[in-house]
């Protein structure tokens, strides 16, 4: 670098840039919005003086060149009524769902060293969702980062309709032309009834997820397929809806039905915390009288009393692998939908 920076007291600029690093304003233009065919020596050179420096960017001027926004958009969906305006409790929701802040962590983990920033949207009606495709349509973000879980959200094909590049999480209900990252949900579940079973329970139950949810159906066929595979016909159930209230009004049922029930796989680690409270008030003993095995090992696996016995959602590697599937399409505008399946695994803790 040729120059000392003289930028104290103001923003430094382009010229400041190039005037340290010995190189012409167009070259250090260049550099800054990532045009590839620039001697590795001059590249290194323009860093070293940006950071001297202390330039920072104009996205709008830089997108103006790049034609790109610099952002994507992390959209979480459901599936409102046509005629609601707004779900004032929707957020609220997403935001007590531990499965949320690890998608978050592991977004932000893989964006923010690439330049790029995530814009929440929230489409839960008709109305939100006509708003998350208009905001797309023009430009606001390269990308979008989907998360839905209702199987009649029509969200993820209007989405593949506007061309924008977008990767799901979770395999969609119905097949829309989208990359998707998603789990063996089946082969979590046939872990925890090996567990269960290795541990010499013989009356087994289990909690499901909403079973109008993909999540939710093929943890459950998963689970009667492999106490199938054991022997067992039959497999006791009551379907609960991935929350603590409905784990403890599915246990509450399940001890009504089946007193003398040994082993119970609830579908994730908010319903397993609430079966275990259930079970507590009833005087069962987790895990000398009763097994209980979650799922997701998310933050509520540890908390519960006892620590759960969980099958492991790596959601943090998960979303971090849909941000650069996302990244890939936008900087190659390939448009070949990739599928990317996540295997599970047991974590072994103090319920069972």
């Amino acid at each position: 670098m040729s120059r000392e920076p003289q930028t104290r007291g103001r923003a430094a600029t382009l010229e400041d840039v190039a005037r340290v690093a010995g190189v012409s304003r167009a070259t250090v233009s260049r550099v800054v919005n990532g045009v590839r065919n620039v001697d590795p020596g001059i590249q290194s050179a323009v860093r070293e003086a940006i950071t001297a420096t202390g330039y920072t960017p104009n996205r709008a001027a830089r997108s103006l060149v790049t034609r790109k926004a610099g952002t994507v958009a992390l959209v979480v969906s459901g599936a409102g009524d046509e005629g609601e305006d707004t779900d004032p409790g929707f957020a609220a929701r997403v935001f007590a769902d531990p499965f949320f802040g690890r998608a978050v962590s592991g977004i932000i983990g893989y964006l923010r060293p690439h330049s790029l920033h995530p814009v929440l949207l929230f489409a839960e009606t008709e109305a939100a969702r006509a708003e998350a495709i208009a905001y797309l349509r023009q430009g606001s973000a390269d990308g979008a980062l989907v998360v839905t879980t209702h199987p009649a959200d029509p969200l993820p094909a209007r989405i593949a309709d506007t061309g924008v590049p977008a990767v799901l999480f979770a395999r969609p209900a119905l097949p829309v032309p989208l990359s998707y990252v998603d789990l063996a949900h089946r082969d979590g579940a046939a872990l925890a009834a090996a567990h269960l079973l290795g541990r010499g329970r013989r009356t087994i139950a289990t909690i499901t997820g909403p079973l109008d949810v993909l999540a939710g159906q093929e943890r459950f066929t998963g689970f009667r397929e492999a106490m199938a595979r054991h022997g067992h016909a039959w497999v006791p159930f009551a379907e609960g809806g991935f929350t603590l209230a409905s784990g403890e009004t599915a246990m509450r049922r399940l001890l009504d039905e089946h007193p003398g029930l040994d082993g119970v796989f609830a579908a994730n680690d908010l319903m397993a915390q609430g079966a275990c409270q259930v079970l507590r008030e009833r005087g069962r003993r987790v895990p000398a009288d009763v097994s209980v095995v979650g799922f997701d090992d998310s933050t509520a696996a540890v908390t519960a009393n006892p620590p759960l016995t969980t099958i492991r959602q790596p959601v943090e590697e998960m979303a971090a692998e849909m941000a650069r599937l996302l990244h890939t399409h936008i900087e190659s505008g390939a448009a070949e939908p990739v599928a990317v399946v996540f295997d599970p695994e047991l974590v072994i803790r103090a319920s069972s």
